[in-house]
This record gives structure tokens, sequence and C-alpha cells, in this order.
């Protein structure tokens, strides 16, 4: 099956195909979705991580600054999205920027292909952190039982390395995968409802350590700075910048709802709505749980407690503390309920982008079809379910890095200049939705997307998997393109089709 494509270099808005995905969802669920694969295991495990990169209860920076550049980039995202609003997201958004018949068929190739790789990285990262917080109570989950540390010399670009270690704990991480596949493999309007009900689980578990650490608050520990917090030094901006990539990690997800845009009723007003609402909501709620924690642990001791035991179940210490060992193993329960609801979100949502790009025939085939009776991309959650399963072996740390910095290189700062791009070519375009005070929203992401990649200690560490995945994703196409005789070997068609 193939989708119409447009004119080569003129975007086009395609129409809903009621015969195909089903809108079935509104915007109360969208947000839920949305909130759900923000608000998964990340800020249960970051918090000390953002405290030790910044050294004091300064790291709240990090965390107002990385509410700052999720919504800049959402601004942006809200704008291509009501635009734009079929399955796919920014698969779409790049195609339709960059040329759906020209150079935006291998940008938009080389989305879905980082894609093959950061998507189940996202959904292992939830996996794992759901089972460090298992091993809170069943602390035999974090025997270690195999760990290994895998390098591999590149010319050029220096060493590859891979850090794999296998737990009881690791099952645990697969098996919240497999479940999650599971529980998606139905109708988009049952999966709407059953989002509400995990939703709830994850306000329940912020409301109560919220207000546990506001009841129990000590402002002067809270914002006890050491000497020198704000000096502006090279050590305060490369401490800033790791801190930042950490929060961007735990602020995405705004744009989940724009893979599933083919199933959402009335796209142009519910998707920004969604996105600006979401980012606002999780802004709010990460502020209030960092300077309540940081209120009632002190910031030396909560650095301190930065090893891999403590790190991966820091609010289940912190309730301890408050209220004695049953509350550190009910909010642990709380957690796990809110990591398997992001889980959920995470597989929902990416599992539509290889179904679109699979409609244009710029994927495998077999990732367009439709369950017979729910009309679900069925194969397409089963292949990333499975992928994301034997991604769980990795290290949490690893993961959240190499998925940040493959995002932000093959995806993130492609779209903040894509819409430039947009608006100065095709002005004509219907925007549902129109960025507030443009273009500086998308100048401030692209900033600060960049400050994230180059401010850190070791940041090539990264960047060298983004550009090995670049190199072969480039080869594959244009060994590909070759084969079909597309783009660049054939010029672009000029015509509709």
């Amino acid at each position: 099956m193939s989708a119409r494509l447009a004119t080569a270099g003129q975007p086009e808005r395609r129409a809903s195909q009621p015969d195909q995905l089903v809108r079935g969802m509104g915007l109360s669920s969208a947000v839920s979705l949305n909130m759900l694969d923000m608000i998964g295991v990340g800020p249960f495990i970051t918090l000390p991580l953002v405290v030790a990169a910044m050294h004091g209860p300064q790291a709240i920076l990090g965390w107002i600054a990385g509410a700052g550049l999720a919504m800049c980039d959402g601004l942006v995202i809200a704008e291509l999205g009501a635009s734009m609003p079929t399955a796919g997201g920014s698969y779409e958004y790049l195609k339709q920027i960059y040329g759906p018949q020209g150079f935006g068929r291998l940008v938009s190739f080389l989305f879905i292909w980082q894609l093959t790789f950061s998507a189940p990285l996202s959904i292992a990262s939830g996996c794992i952190g759901l089972a460090a917080y298992a091993g809170f109570i069943w602390p035999n989950l974090r025997g270690i039982l195999f760990q290994h540390n895998f390098h591999l010399g590149l010319p050029v670009l220096g060493s590859l390395e891979a850090n794999i270690v296998i737990t009881p704990g690791t099952w645990v991480a697969m098996g919240s995968c497999l479940l999650g596949v599971v529980l998606l493999y139905r109708g988009i309007s049952s999966v709407g409802r059953l989002s509400k009900w995990l939703w709830g689980g994850v306000l329940l578990t912020l409301a109560w350590v919220i207000s546990a650490g506001v009841t129990h608050f000590h402002a002067a520990q809270a914002f006890n700075f050491p000497p020198g917090a704000f000096a502006l030094s090279t050590g305060f901006f490369t401490g800033l910048g790791s801190a930042m990539l950490i929060t961007t990690y735990d602020y995405w997800g705004y744009y989940n709802i724009c893979y599933l845009a083919g199933e959402v009723r009335q796209p142009e007003k519910n998707i920004p709505r969604a996105v600006l609402i979401s980012i606002s909501l999780v802004a709010v709620i990460y502020l209030l749980m960092n300077v309540s924690v940081l209120g009632v642990i002190p910031w030396q001791e909560f650095a301190s407690h930065s090893g891999a035991d403590a790190r991966s179940s820091v609010i289940s210490f912190f309730m301890q503390r408050i209220y004695g060992g049953w509350a550190g193993k009910v909010v642990t329960g709380l957690i796990i309920w809110t990591a398997f609801g992001s889980v959920f979100s995470l597989l929902l949502g990416y599992s539509r982008v290889p179904y679109a790009a699979a409609l244009d025939g710029n994927y495998f085939g077999v990732f367009a079809r439709l369950h017979p009776r729910h009309r679900f991309p069925y194969v397409s959650l089963l292949i990333l379910g499975a992928v994301a399963t034997a991604f769980c072996v990795l290290q949490l740390a690893d993961v959240i890095a190499a998925l940040v910095v493959i995002r932000l290189l093959l995806q993130f700062l492609l779209q903040e200049i894509g819409l430039l791009i947009l608006r100065r070519q095709h002005p004509e375009m219907p925007r549902p939705f129109r960025m507030w005070f443009y273009p500086v929203p998308a100048l401030l992401a692209t900033a600060g997307f960049v400050y994230i990649l180059i401010s850190r200690p070791n940041f090539l560490k990264e960047i060298r998997y983004a550009a090995v995945l670049l190199f072969f994703g480039l080869l594959l196409y244009f060994v590909r393109a070759a084969r079909r005789g597309e783009w660049p070997w054939k010029p672009a068609v000029t015509g509709g089709s």
C-alpha cells in the first residue's frame, strides 16, 4: 500500500483516511498519553544525577532551563503538528519540508533509520528504570549475572563502547515491555481509556511525593547553596550542559501525540493544545517535586547517594526517611506503575511512525499492515517491542545519553531548521496554529540543543554513535535509491503523482 506524495518541494496536508486509522482520541486522552510518556521513571531516578552534575541545589536551574527548551521546541512541534496532522509525526514533517520526492526522501529515511535505535532505547529506559525500582522491594533483582564492556575501535572516530549488564531485574524489564505490547494489541478507543487509568496512578504517585515533601519542607536546607554556586565559570556551564541533557530526556514526550495524529479528533486544535498543556503541567510538577525532595534530604547527602542502588530508588529512600519502610515500599509500587505507563505510551506512539513511512514506500512494506479487526499497525508494534526488549540489557545512564544525542542530531535540529525553511518557502501554507513570537522559539531551541551537545565532559562519546548511525543510514539509502532509481540518481518529480 502506498500513500499519495506531494509535489516535489511542496508540502501537502493529507486528509484523514477513515478506512484505515480511526480518529477516536480526544484532547483529554491526548494529554494523558503525552504526560504518561513524559513522566515515566525518568524524574524519579535522574534527580540525584542532576544534583551531582551541578554540585548543589542550583541544579534546579537545569530543570528550569530544560522546561524552557521543551516549550520552545514544543511551539515548533505544535505548528508542524497542526499543519500536517497525519500519522508519523516527525517523519511526515521532515519529508514534506525538505521535499517528499527529493532531499526530503533522504532526510525522512534517516529519521526512520535512527528511530530504529532511538525508539527502542527510549522504551527500554523506562523498562530498566522500572526494574531498578523493583529492586528496592526485592534486592535480589540487583545481583549481577553477567557483565561485560565491549569496545569497538573505528578509524577516525575512535572507540565505541557498550556496557552489557544482565541481572534478575533484566528479566523484569523485558517482561514489562512484553506486557505493554500485549495490552496495546487492541483498538485505539480502548487504549485511550486504559491510558486514563494509568495516568490516574501517575497522578496519585506525584501527589503523594510532592505533598510529603511540602509538609516536611525546610527552606534553609533546600536552598543551602555552596560557595560559588552561581559563578559563571567553565565548570558551571559544563555542569549545566550535563544537567540539561538529563532534564531534556525527562521532559521529552510532549511530541508523542503527533505520532498518533491520524487517530486524534480535530487534530488541528487538539495537537497544539495537548503539546503545550502537557509541557506546562509537567514543568510545574517537576519543579515542585525537586524542590520538595531537596527540602527533606540535604543536597550533600543526596549527592552522596548517587551510587547505582540508591540512584535507582531515590524516591523510595526519600519516603522511607519521612514515614518509614512501609512508605518506601508503597511508593515503589506506585513508581513501578508510573514507569509502566510510560512504556505503554512510548510503545503506542512510536509504533505508528514506521507504519507511516511504510505507507510512503520509504520503509519495509510489512510495517504498513493493519490489524484486520482493530485497525492498528500490529507488525510495527510487535517488532518495536521485540527490539526494545533486547535493549533492556544496556545500562540506563548509557541509554539516556545515547538516546538524547542521536535524537538531537538526526531529528530535533532538522525540525527546528526545517520550520524556518517552511515558513520562508511556503508562507501560503495553511497553519491552524502559528508559533508565538516567531522565529525566537525555533532559534532558542536550536541554540539550546547545540549547547547540550558540546558543553558536556566527554561529549564525543555519544556523538560517535550518532556518526556511525548516520554513515550506515546514508549507505543504505544510497544503495537502495540506486536500485530503485530514486533521488539523487533520478531527478525529483516536479508534478503530482
